[in-house]
C-alpha cells in the first residue's frame, strides 16, 4: 500500500510504497495519459506533458534513485521502502488532470481505488501539517482546479514556482489556498493569468499551451523540502 506524510517544510508530499506498489502506481496511471490518439481531444496533449513529471518521478523512486529507507513510517518490519518528494502544487494538479483524463479511457474498480488512496493520504498529509489551512485547501483535490482548462501546465508551472519561492514553513503553507484560486474558473485570478498566457503566446507567435516558464533564475536543487 502506498502511503504519504508531509515534508518537514510543508512545500509538499513523500509518497512512499515498496517496489511493487510504486510501479503498479506507475502502471495505472500509464493507461490515462500518453495516448497520442487522444491529443486531437483539446487540452489532451497539455495534461499529458503535465502528468509526464509526476509519472516520471514515480519511475524513479521504485526503481530506488529518489528516498529509500528499510522500514516504513508505521512499522519497525524491515523491507526495502521508496519514496519520492512531490509539491502539493503538482500532486494536486496531477490528480486533477488525470481524473479528467478517466473520462476517456475505460477504467475499473482497481484502477479508481488507487486514485482515491492518492487522494487519501494527501489530504491526510495536508491535515496532519496544518489541520486549519487544510480545510482551505480540501476544495482543490474535490475538483477546485479545472482540469478542463488548456493551458493546465502552464498554471500548474507558475503557481508551483511561486510557491517554491516563499521558501516553505507553515507561514507560507496558508498562502497556498490563495495561489491555487488562481486555477479556479471564472476566478479573477484565473482570467487574469489566461489572458496573460493568451498575450505572450500573441507576442512570440505561438500557442499559449506551449508555452514554457522561464525559471532559469530559479534554484531547484537549493530547495529545503
Amino acid at each position: 500500500m502506498i502511503y504519504a506524510i508531509p515534508t518537514k517544510r510543508g512545500i509538499g508530499v513523500e509518497l512512499w510504497g515498496t517496489f511493487d506498489d510504486l510501479k503498479e502506481l506507475y502502471n495505472v496511471i500509464g493507461k490515462f495519459w500518453n495516448d497520442e490518439e487522444k491529443h486531437n481531444i483539446k487540452g489532451f496533449e497539455n495534461r499529458d506533458t503535465l502528468i509526464s513529471g509526476f509519472s516520471y518521478d514515480l519511475r524513479h523512486a521504485y526503481q530506488g534513485s529518489r528516498l529509500t529507507r528499510t522500514e516504513s513510517h508505521f512499522s519497525f518490519e524491515k523491507c526495502n521502502y521508496f519514496g519520492v518528494q512531490i509539491s502539493w502544487v503538482h500532486f494536486l494538479f496531477s490528480l486533477s488532470a488525470l481524473r479528467l483524463n478517466m473520462c476517456y479511457t475505460e477504467s475499473n474498480k482497481y484502477d479508481l481505488s488507487l486514485f482515491l488512496q492518492m487522494e487519501f493520504w494527501l489530504e491526510h498529509s495536508m491535515i496532519s501539517f496544518d489541520p486549519v489551512t487544510s480545510k482551505k485547501l480540501i476544495p482543490f483535490i474535490n475538483g477546485g482546479i479545472f482540469a478542463g482548462n488548456e493551458c493546465l501546465y502552464q498554471f500548474m508551472r507558475s503557481i508551483d514556482l511561486e510557491y517554491f519561492s516563499l521558501g516553505g514553513g507553515k507561514s507560507n503553507f496558508k498562502k497556498l489556498p490563495t495561489l491555487l484560486e488562481r486555477a479556479a474558473l471564472f476566478s479573477k485570478e484565473y482570467k487574469s493569468y489566461m489572458a496573460h498566457l493568451t498575450n505572450e503566446g500573441k507576442r512570440l507567435k505561438c500557442d499559449p499551451d506551449k508555452l514554457e516558464l522561464s525559471d532559469e533564475d530559479f534554484q531547484y536543487d537549493n530547495i529545503v523540502w
